[in-house]
C-alpha cells in the first residue's frame, strides 16, 4: 500500500467526512498470484469446509487492527492477503446493526413493522437493494422506496464506512435526522452480511490509482468532471491551481487522502454515533417534562446505553455521557433551585435511572484505567456544579454515591453488613447497587440464542447457565449463584425506613424490581442449595438481618422478600419456608409499644398510623404485601390444620388493618370452596375466624364495607354449617349493632335460601329460629327505634315473642320511637290483621307530630290521611278518640280540610269489626267529633290567611283567591258558615285596605 504520514492535517479544501482517515502516497508491493476474484465470500452453505488459515488470520486481523498498523508492520502485503482483510472488515453480526437502528432491542418477529430494522428487512427481502460496491473500507450501494398510494417511487444513494467490524459513519439521501440508523442503511449492511458474495470488491482505491500512468490519470479525472461536473469542477479547479502553486500548502503535506483507506492507528475504533442528534433529543425530551411519552423515549434510551453496555460497545459510556451533559443543562435545575424546590418524581425517577447507569460503567471491569479516570474527573466536575441535584433522603449528594459505588458493592461481595443505624440501605439506593450487581453477574451466565434474531417484544424470560468462578475456594460456586447471594443479602438487609415520600417510595419500587428478576432465575439444585443457606443465614443472622429475631421499630418490613422466599423454598424446605415467612409477617412500626422485635397483641381496631416523623407515607401499601404474604401462605397451607392454624395466629398478631384481615378472609374463603369440589373445611374455619375478627374490630368503628362484611360473614357460617350460624346469632352482640343483627344477620339466616341450602330437618329449623327470636328481642329491647320492626316480623310465628315484641313497641312508643316509626309499624300490623294495635300505634305516633300551617308537602301527611282513614274505618268512637290528636297536632288548613271531607263521605265503621253495630249513617259536621274538628280547620284557614297576607307579592294575588275558595267550601260546611265567611272577607277588607288591588280581587270574586 501507499506510504502514509499524519504529521501534518490534511490542506482544508481536502476536509472529507470522517472516512477521508490518511493521506496515501505509494501503495506496498504486490505479492504473487491472482488474488480472490470479486465478489468472493463465504463458501456456499450446502458444501461448507474449514476455512483456510489465511481467512482465519485475515479476520483475527481484521476485528483488531487498523489497517495502518498492518501496513507498518509489513513492508509487502500480498494482494490476496489485502483482499481478505478488506473483506472480513464488515460486521459480521446483525443483531448489532439491529442495536444500532432502534431503541428496542429485542422486537419479536411479526412486530415492530414500523422499526427500521423491520422496514430494512423488508427492502431487502423485496429487492430493492441495487448496485452494491466495496471499495476498501467503504460500501456505496442504491435502496429504493416502492411506491405508495400517496408517495412515488424513490431511491436513496447509501454510503457506509467501516472499521475493524464496525460501522464508523453512514451516509443516506432520504436524509435521515436521528441517532439510529434509517431503514435504507440498514438495507445496505444486511445485503453484505448475507450476500457478500453478490458484492463486488475492490481494494482502496489509492491501489487503483497506483496502477495508472499519466495518461489514465488524466483520463480518470477528465471523466470524473464530466460526468458531475457541476458538482466537482469549482472543486477540481481550486485543487489544480493549489498543486501548480510549488508554494502552495496542499504541496506541503505528503500524499492524499484516502477515503476507503481504513482507520489510522490513533483513531477510535466505534460505532457511528449521531452526537448531535443524540443531544437534540434528549434536550427536546427534557423541554416536555416528562410528558407527551417523553420520559417514556428517554427511559428507551437508557435501555440502549445498557445495551450497549451488555455488548461491551464503548458508545455506551459516550452515549451516557451525551445524555448527562444535556441533564446537567436542563434549566429547570435553576428555577428549583432558586425556588428551593423539588423536581417532579418523574424527573427524579430519570435522575436515579442516570445514576444507576453510572454505576454500571464504573464497575466495567473491562475498561481501562485511563477511561476510569477520565469519568471521575468528569463526574466530580458535574457533581461541583451548583445545580447538581441532591438525592432525596439520606443519600446526600449524588457524586459520593457515584465514587463510593464501587467499595460498597466489594463490601456487599465480601458478605459485609452493616449497622441498623446506617440509612442507607442497599435496597433503594438512588444508584441501585444490588440491581446492578444483579446484572452484572447474570449476564455472564445469559444464554443467547444467535440462531434467532430478537427484533424486541418478545417475552421469553431469559435462559441462564452456571458459569464457574475461577480460582473460588468452594468448587461449586458460580457467577449465577453469587448473583443469588448477592440480591438475598441486599434484600435481607435490616435497614431503616428513608424519609420522605420518593425515597420510602423508591424502596418498593426497588425490591419488586429485584424480585422480578429473581423470579426470572430457573431454580436448580445447585440455586437451591444457595437459597437455604442464605435463608438459614437471614434468620440466624441477629440484628444485622430484617429476618433477625430482634429488628428496629422502623426497620423496613420484608413482606415482598419473604413473599418471594417462601414461593421459592416451599417446593424444596417447607419447614423452613414458614419459619421465614411467619417471622417476616411483623410490621413493629404499628405496633403499641416501641420494644425492638415486640410484635405485640392482637389490634381489634382501624390500621394504627404512628405518630413519629417522618410519616411512613408508604404504609397502605406495606400493609397491602403483609396481606399478600399471609394470603400466600394460607393458600399452601390449605388442609393442614397446624400451619393454618400457625398461620392464623401471625395474622391475628401483626395485620392491624380491617380492610386487609376482610380481603384475607375473602380469599381464604374463595380457595376453600372450589366450584368443582367439596368445601375445605379447615380453611372455611379460618376464613369465618378471621372474619369474626373483622367484625370485632369495626364493631365500634365507621367501615363504609361495613354491610359488605356483615353479609360475607352470614355467607360464610352458612358454608361451615348450622353450628357456626348459632354460635353468630348467640354471640351477636359482639359482633354486630342491633340494627345488623336483626335487618341483615337473622333475617338472611332465617331465609327459605338459607334453609334449603344447609338442608336442616325440622328441629334443626326450630332452634335456627329459636335462637333468631331471642336475638329479635333482644335488639328490640336495646334499640327499639330500629329494631321493633324487624324484631316483629321475625317472631310472627311464635305468639308469645310476637306479643313480646309488640309490648316492647309499647313501652317505647312513649320515650325514644318517632312518628315515622311508630306509624311504620302500624301500617305493619294492619296489614298482619290487627287494626286496633294498629290504631293504637298510630295514635302514638300523632302525639309526637307538629305539622305547622305552612307544612303542606311534609312527608308524614299521607301517613296523617291514612291514621285518620284507619279509625274512620273502625268506627265513631276511634274517630272520636283520634280527631282531638290530630287537632292538636296538625294545624295546616288544606290537611285538615282533606280529613274532614273524607269524614263526610262515607259511614264510620266500614271495618266491620267482629262485636260491634254499623249504623250506616253519615256523621254530621255540627256534632262531635266532626263539629271539633271542623272549628279547627276553620280556625287553621282564618290564621293561615293572615300569616300569608303579612308577606304576599302581587304575583301571588291569584294563589290566594283560590286559597279563599277552598276556605269558603270549609266554611259553608257549617251552619252558619255563609254569615261566618262574609264576615271574614269584611274584616279583611278593613284590616288590609292599603292592599286595594289585592282587596279589589276579593271584592270581585266573593263581595
Amino acid at each position: 500500500m501507499a506510504e502514509r504520514r499524519r504529521e501534518q492535517p490534511p490542506h482544508p479544501l481536502l476536509s472529507l467526512p470522517p472516512a477521508s482517515k490518511r493521506p496515501c502516497l505509494r501503495p506496498a508491493p504486490r505479492g504473487p498470484g491472482p488474488g480472490p476474484g470479486h465478489g468472493s465470500g463465504l463458501p456456499s452453505s450446502r458444501y461448507r469446509s474449514p476455512e483456510s488459515l489465511l481467512d482465519c488470520a485475515a479476520k483475527a486481523v481484521a476485528e483488531k487492527w487498523a489497517f495502518e498498523r498492518v501496513e507498518e508492520r509489513f513492508e509487502r502485503i500480498p494482494e490476496p492477503v489485502q483482499r481478505r482483510i478488506v473483506y472480513w472488515s464488515f460486521p459480521r453480526n446483525e443483531k448489532e446493526i439491529c442495536m444500532y437502528s432502534s431503541f428496542q432491542c429485542r422486537v419479536a418477529v411479526g412486530t415492530g413493522d414500523g422499526l427500521p430494522f423491520r422496514r430494512g428487512i423488508r427492502l431487502l427481502e423485496t429487492g430493492c437493494v441495487e448496485n452494491v460496491l466495496q471499495v476498501g473500507f467503504h460500501l456505496s450501494g442504491t435502496v429504493t422506496e416502492p411506491a405508495t398510494s400517496s408517495e412515488p417511487e424513490v431511491t436513496h444513494k447509501v454510503a457506509i464506512s467501516f472499521d475493524r467490524c464496525k460501522i464508523t459513519s453512514v451516509t443516506c439521501g432520504c436524509g435521515n435526522r436521528d441517532i439510529f440508523y434509517c431503514a435504507h442503511v440498514v438495507a445496505l449492511s444486511l445485503y453484505r452480511i448475507r450476500k457478500p458474495e453478490q458484492v463486488k470488491l475492490r481494494l482502496p482505491i489509492s491501489e487503483t490509482l497506483f496502477q495508472m500512468n499519466r495518461d489514465q490519470l488524466q483520463k480518470l479525472v477528465q471523466y470524473l468532471i464530466t460526468a458531475h461536473h457541476t458538482e466537482v469542477l469549482p472543486t477540481a479547479q481550486k485543487l489544480a491551481d493549489e498543486i501548480l502553486s510549488s508554494n502552495s500548502e496542499i504541496n506541503q503535506v505528503h500524499g492524499a487522502p484516502d477515503p476507503t483507506a481504513g482507520a489510522s492507528i490513533d483513531d477510535d475504533n466505534c460505532w457511528h454515533l449521531d452526537e448531535d442528534q443524540v443531544r437534540e433529543q434528549v434536550k427536546q425530551f427534557l423541554s416536555q417534562g416528562g410528558y407527551y411519552g417523553s420520559g417514556k423515549q428517554l427511559n428507551s434510551m437508557f435501555a440502549k446505553v445498557r445495551e450497549m453496555l451488555r455488548m461491551r460497545d464503548s458508545n455506551g459510556a459516550r452515549m451516557l455521557t451525551l445524555i448527562t451533559e444535556q441533564f446537567m443543562a436542563d434549566p429547570r435545575l435553576s428555577l428549583w433551585r432558586q425556588q428551593g424546590t423539588g423536581m417532579t418524581d418523574k424527573c427524579r425517577q430519570l435522575w436515579d435511572e442516570l445514576g444507576a447507569l453510572w454505576v454500571c460503567v464504573v464497575l466495567n471491569p473491562h475498561c481501562k484505567s485511563e477511561e476510569k479516570s477520565g469519568w471521575l474527573k468528569q463526574l466530580k466536575k458535574w457533581g461541583d456544579m451548583d445545580v447538581c441535584p441532591l438525592e432525596d433522603g439520606n443519600y446526600g449528594s449524588e457524586l459520593p454515591n457515584i465514587t463510593n459505588a464501587l467499595p460498597q458493592s466489594n463490601l456487599i461481595r465480601q458478605r459485609g453488613v452493616t449497622s441498623t443505624t446506617n440509612l442507607e440501605g442497599w435496597v433503594g439506593h438512588p444508584l441501585d447497587p444490588i440491581g446492578c450487581l444483579f446484572t452484572t453477574l447474570t449476564e455472564t451466565c445469559r444464554v443467547d440464542d444467535d440462531n434467532t434474531m430478537d427484533t424486541g417484544g418478545d417475552t421469553r424470560p431469559p435462559v441462564y447457565h452456571h458459569v464457574p468462578v475461577w480460582g473460588s475456594p468452594d468448587g461449586g460456586e458460580s457467577y449465577l449463584t453469587l448473583a443469588l447471594e448477592v440480591a438475598l443479602m441486599g434484600m435481607g438487609q435490616q435497614r431503616i425506613m428513608p424519609e420522605g415520600l420518593y425515597a420510602q417510595d423508591k424502596v418498593c419500587r426497588n425490591e419488586e424490581q429485584i424480585v422480578a428478576k429473581l423470579q426470572e432465575l430457573e431454580l436448580d439444585d445447585l440455586l437451591v442449595q444457595t437459597l437455604r443457606k442464605q435463608a438459614i443465614q437471614l434468620l440466624e443472622a441477629g440484628p444485622f438481618s430484617g429476618l433477625g429475631e430482634v429488628i428496629h421499630r422502623e426497620s423496613v418490613p420484608m413482606h415482598t422478600f419473604a413473599k418471594y422466599l417462601f414461593s421459592a423454598l416451599l417446593p424444596h424446605d417447607a419447614d423452613l419456608a414458614y419459619k421465614l415467612a411467619l417471622r417476616a409477617m411483623r410490621l413493629p412500626v404499628l405496633e403499641s409499644s416501641a420494644g425492638s422485635g415486640d410484635v405485640g397483641h392482637p389490634h381489634h381496631g382501624i390500621s394504627i398510623v404512628p405518630s413519629r416523623y417522618p410519616r411512613w407515607f408508604t404504609l397502605g401499601h406495606l400493609e397491602s404485601q403483609q396481606c399478600e404474604l399471609a394470603s400466600t401462605m394460607l393458600t399452601a397451607a390449605k388442609g393442614d390444620m397446624l400451619r393454618l392454624r400457625t398461620v392464623l395466629e401471625a395474622i391475628q398478631k401483626n395485620i392491624h388493618s380491617s380492610s386487609l384481615i376482610f380481603k384475607l378472609a375473602q380469599d381464604a374463603f374463595k380457595i376453600a370452596t372450589p366450584a368443582d369440589n367439596p368445601p375445605d373445611i379447615t380453611l372455611l374455619n379460618v376464613a369465618l375466624e378471621l372474619g369474626l375478627q373483622v367484625m370485632r374490630m369495626t364493631l365500634s368503628t365507621l367501615n363504609w364495607r361495613r354491610r359488605e362484611m356483615v353479609r360475607w360473614l352470614v355467607t360464610c357460617a352458612t358454608e361451615v354449617g348450622l353450628r357456626a350460624l348459632v354460635s353468630i346469632l348467640q354471640s351477636w352482640y359482639t359482633l354486630f349493632t342491633p340494627t345488623e343483627a336483626t335487618s341483615i344477620v337473622a333475617a338472611t339466616v332465617m331465609s327459605h335460601n338459607t334453609i334449603l341450602r344447609l338442608s336442616l330437618d325440622y328441629p334443626q329449623r326450630e332452634e335456627l329460629a329459636s335462637c333468631a327470636r331471642t336475638l329479635a328481642l333482644q335488639c328490640a329491647m336495646k334499640d327499639p327505634q330500629n329494631c321493633a320492626l324487624s324484631a316483629l316480623t321475625l317472631c310472627e310465628k311464635d305468639h308469645i315473642a310476637f306479643e313480646t315484641a309488640y309490648q316492647i313497641v309499647i313501652d317505647a312508643a312513649s320515650t325514644g320511637m318517632t312518628y315515622s316509626q311508630l306509624f311504620t309499624i302500624a301500617r305493619y300490623m294492619e296489614h298482619r290483621g290487627y287494626p286496633l294495635r294498629s290504631f293504637k300505634l298510630a295514635s302514638l305516633a300523632m302525639t309526637h307530630l307538629n305539622l305547622a300551617y305552612n307544612q303542606d308537602t311534609h312527608p308524614a301527611i299521607n301517613d296523617v290521611l291514612w291514621a285518620c282513614a284507619l279509625s274512620h274505618s273502625l268506627g265513631k268512637n276511634e274517630l272520636a278518640a283520634i280527631i282531638p290528636l290530630v287537632v292538636k297536632s296538625v294545624h295546616c288548613a288544606t290537611v285538615l280540610s282533606d280529613i274532614l271531607r273524607r269524614c263526610t263521605m262515607t259511614a264510620p265503621g266500614l271495618a266491620g269489626i267482629p262485636g260491634r253495630r254499623n249504623s250506616g249513617k253519615l256523621m254530621s259536621t255540627d256534632k262531635a267529633p266532626l263539629r271539633q274538628l271542623l272549628d279547627a280547620t276553620i280556625s287553621a284557614y282564618i290564621n293561615t290567611t293572615h300569616s300569608r297576607l303579612t308577606h304576599i307579592s302581587p304575583r301571588h294575588y291569584g294563589e290566594f283567591i283560590e286559597f279563599l275558595s277552598k276556605a269558603r267550601e270549609t266554611f259553608l260546611l257549617a251552619q252558619d258558615g255563609h254569615i261566618q265567611f262574609a264576615q271574614f272577607i269584611d274584616n279583611l277588607k278593613q284590616i288590609y285596605k292599603g292592599k286595594k288591588k289585592l282587596m279589589m280581587l276579593v271584592r270581585e270574586r266573593f263581595g
